[in-house]
């Protein structure tokens, strides 16, 4: 009796990895594994007062993979990286990100005081992270050399000499201090904003919206009082202090994942966003059905209806169009009035706290 043979394609796969967020994690740990091993020569320069930082950021990086994981499998956000994928080296792109990465420009016309808290919290964040992260893992070091000079290696290469008490030394010594000030600036006025504001009082709860911040605040005043306690107090306090600060630091990195400063390491995301809306808007624009206003390009409209379907929501109106093709101040005037029986020429078009651009 002659056998079918079972094609390439039909015979069972054998899965090493349980799930993407297991192969992710495998593949990123490896990589820092053997950055490590090269940082640090083979593993002879290793700090084991920074080992509670080492399994913080394991925890840290586990837990961002597996929320990107759950957030990439969702409709919209499929769309949204393979297009954003698609449209990524336009022209505008390196504007593009330095607008929303570096300048904050698009936090600018909400404010001065806003800007200035954002550009606080997000260089003083980020400086930290490119200084902790390179000392953590060993990626970068200093040797003290017999002639008064210190020799700063990275990835094992000697990179440069600089003096013991020169300009150099003082950014690199210091550059955690600068990076907590920036960050205790920021925050403070992060929550004084919220304390002050009515608007923002009303719409914060302490969990998700200002335990972040106290939390960054902790971290950034723990560690300025290491530095403290080293130049005013001669070193008293310093080892307790260290673990203080070391404890708020893995409390920050365990809970960064799985709160709101998770927007943080997805912001380079917005560049995909801002080239979807300006490649597809350049292309076709929809008209608002009820005023008649261009509001958002032609696809993307059409990927807001396709993703409905494939949640099984449909939000096709009686009136024969669908909610999605109407502009956001219509679409608010139309659900008022179809919720509250008045008609829509008796609503404002805009609510009272869509005053803020960009």
């Amino acid at each position: 009796m002659n056998e079918t043979p079972i094609k390439r394609s039909q015979r069972p796969r054998l899965h090493i990895f349980a799930s993407k967020f297991a192969k992710a994690m495998f593949i990123t740990i490896m990589a820092i594994a053997v950055l490590s091993f090269i940082g640090t020569r083979m593993f002879t320069h290793v700090d084991l007062n920074l080992y509670g930082y080492m399994v913080g950021t394991v925890v840290f990086l586990g837990g961002m993979f597996y929320r990107f994981i759950a957030w990439s499998e969702r409709p919209p956000t499929k769309i949204l990286l393979k297009k954003g994928i698609r449209v990524l080296f336009l022209g505008s792109t390196p504007k593009t990100t330095v607008e929303h990465l570096g300048t904050y420009r698009f936090i600018w016309n909400r404010g001065l005081y806003r800007w200035i808290q954002h550009v606080m919290l997000g260089w003083g964040t980020i400086l930290a992270c490119l200084i902790t992260f390179p000392l953590v893992f060993g990626w970068m070091y200093f040797t003290m050399e017999e002639n008064g000079t210190y020799t700063v290696v990275a990835m094992g290469m000697n990179l440069m000499q600089i003096s013991a008490d020169g300009v150099m030394i003082f950014l690199f010594s210091n550059g955690l201090n600068i990076a907590g000030v920036m960050v205790t600036i920021g925050a403070a006025m992060a929550i004084y904003r919220r304390r002050k504001n009515m608007q923002a009082r009303a719409e914060q709860s302490f969990l998700y919206d200002y335990l972040p911040l106290y939390l960054l605040l902790f971290v950034s005043v723990t560690g300025l009082l290491l530095t403290f306690s080293n130049i005013a107090l001669h070193g008293w306090g310093h080892y307790t202090m260290s673990l203080i600060h070391q404890f708020s630091v893995i409390v920050t990195l365990i809970y960064v994942p799985f709160g709101k400063l998770a927007h943080v390491p997805f912001r380079p995301l917005s560049i995909f966003a801002k080239n979807y809306r300006e490649h597809y808007g350049n292309q076709s624009m929809k008209k608002c059905k009820v005023c008649g206003e261009n509001f958002v390009s032609t696809e993307q409209s059409n990927d807001v209806i396709d993703v409905l379907k494939m949640n099984n929501i449909d939000f096709q109106m009686e009136d024969g169009f669908h909610l999605a093709e109407l502009c956001l101040p219509c679409r608010r005037k139309y659900r008022l009035s179809r919720f509250s029986g008045v008609p829509t020429h008796g609503i404002k078009a805009k609510e009272a706290n869509q005053h803020a651009e960009g």
